[in-house]
């Protein structure tokens, strides 16, 4: 079973195309997000390999460090980086754990404990290998979405999902569906009126007697 929210991500030490790391020490004291895939050298996940390529300077300005993880050898991922390249037009600029014991999918619940590794492993046997994870400095996981083979993951939303849990990690609010950056947000529920008067002297808006919403705080 995957990890919940609000465990300690499991620490391990691996092999990367940017060398060996201990994962909280790489982590250090940002955030990061794990994202994972069932193999190399297949087409959905070659396109998320390069769209998060591109998209990583936007989580670095979020102190978010960016790193995937495919249950294959180091050897295939040095030759599925100019693919990752070729496909969606950047250099893999994070690095991409070699998991082909499988150690690290079966640490976060990705993959049974008994899974056996090998060649002989396909990608549907690693099916459920396709789950990101955002980690807090504290080294709780604050997010876990997983997703089928069939279905590229959306980085645009991994983004704004963070930035929802950032915000509401240092202020005492929540943020509404479909909420984006900048947008109106709501007071929590166990905050009291009189203490939202202190941090909101201007008021809120109340459309029901248990919402109250207000601008985003800076």
């Amino acid at each position: 079973m995957t990890l919940p929210i609000n465990t300690t991500a499991p620490d391990f030490e691996a092999a990367t195309t940017e060398g060996p790391i201990r994962f909280h020490a790489w982590m250090g004291d940002g955030w990061a997000i794990l994202f994972s895939h069932p193999k190399d050298f297949t087409p959905v996940c070659t396109t998320e390999l390069g769209a998060m390529a591109h998209l990583n300077p936007e989580f670095a300005k979020r102190n978010t460090k960016v790193i995937g993880i495919s249950a294959d050898t180091m050897e295939r991922h040095q030759g599925w980086m100019a693919d990752i390249q070729k496909v969606g037009g950047e250099a893999l600029n994070y690095p991409l754990i070699a998991d082909p014991e499988l150690q690290v999918a079966k640490l976060y619940g990705m993959l049974p404990a008994d899974a056996a590794p090998g060649e002989g492993r396909t990608p549907a046997d690693n099916a459920t290998v396709r789950t990101v994870f955002v980690i807090g400095p504290d080294k709780l996981i604050k997010l876990v979405l997983s997703y089928p083979m069939s279905t590229g993951r959306n980085f645009a939303e991994i983004l704004r999902v963070l930035d929802s849990i950032q915000l509401t990690a240092h202020h005492k609010v929540a943020t509404p569906a479909d909420w984006q950056q900048g947008e109106q947000v709501i007071i929590l529920p166990a905050v009291s009126d009189e203490e939202a008067k202190a941090r909101y002297p201007e008021g809120w808006d109340a459309p029901v007697p248990y919402m109250r919403v207000v601008d985003q705080p800076r």
